[in-house]
């Protein structure tokens, strides 16, 4: 993932931002008697951008990715829609506890820019939704260049958007977050619709990095440096979730990248073993005997 790559990570001021009053309002709405429910993975499970994560002879990359970590932050289906055939197949190749997480298409978010899309739409809603009680959340990611001046685009196809199906979004233009009246009309439309609004935590964009949550699910996409602060920076996202958790938050959807994606693996493990040591969790990880770490 080469969004927000920078050549001098060691010069990035990576503290988080503390957490905004609007947020902690939305999360006293959840219910702390429910399990936690934690999904955290990687973005993608193909042998060629994870190199060395899978042991030597292995025929089937999702069957035993679905092995080591609970989830995917599934990036194929950006790049083609898939067909109701492709959706039994993956969901048919992971156990039941496993949570895909399929990224809208770019011919709807990128090339259609959210016009003109309801066939594309349902076309894509009907073949995941038979991934049944295996599909996480759906994830809008807008195209860099879509800006504010088309919010009323934005606001329909949130209104429009099957309410059956969870739904996360990602803006990335920076006026987005340069006006804090654009952004705060943006989040009660979020809210209003029950949508989530995707953190992403990466160095060179620390503007969308907002900490405003609208919903009691937290969507979070890190961006490692491949650089030693990475871990030091995921041990500050286990604090900033255990205030969250604390406060009302029911669902942790936690994606990691790296611009050198096959370290992806390395990080997610570190993550998951912060977060089953402080929160009681038994998410399953890559372990140190694997071939990951050999």
């Amino acid at each position: 993932m080469k969004f927000g790559q920078v050549s001098n990570p060691e010069e990035i001021d990576f503290t988080l931002p503390p957490t905004p009053s609007d947020t902690l309002d939305v999360l006293r709405k959840g219910d702390l008697t429910r399990p936690f429910e934690v999904s955290v993975g990687c973005a993608k499970w193909n042998k060629t951008d994870l190199k060395g994560f899978y042991p030597r002879g292995t025929k089937d990359e999702l069957s035993y990715y679905a092995t080591q970590f609970n989830s995917i932050e599934l990036n194929a289906t950006f790049y083609n829609s898939p067909s109701k055939e492709q959706v039994e197949t993956w969901k048919s190749k992971t156990p039941a506890d496993f949570k895909f997480f399929p990224k809208i298409p770019q011919s709807i978010s990128h090339f259609g820019r959210l016009l003109n899309v309801s066939e594309k739409v349902a076309s894509f809603v009907d073949a995941v939704a038979l991934f049944e009680d295996k599909l996480g959340m759906v994830f809008l990611q807008m195209i860099d260049n879509f800006k504010p001046k088309d919010f009323d685009r934005l606001e329909k196809f949130v209104e429009d958007f099957p309410k059956g199906v969870p739904l996360a979004v990602e803006v990335r233009n920076a006026e987005w977050f340069a006006d804090k009246d654009i952004s705060e009309k943006l989040y009660e439309v979020f809210k209003k619709n029950n949508i989530s609004n995707v953190l992403v935590d990466t160095a060179g964009r620390r503007d969308m990095l907002h900490m405003r949550l609208t919903t009691t699910s937290a969507f979070v996409r890190y961006v490692g440096a491949n650089h030693p602060s990475d871990y030091e920076r995921l041990d500050n996202w286990v604090k900033v979730i255990k205030e969250w958790r604390a406060a009302g938050l029911e669902n942790l959807y936690f994606f990691i990248h790296q611009n050198i994606e096959l370290e992806s693996p390395l990080l997610a493990t570190h993550f998951i073993k912060k977060l089953n040591e402080n929160f009681d969790l038994d998410l399953r990880g890559p372990h140190k005997d694997d071939t990951l770490f050999s």
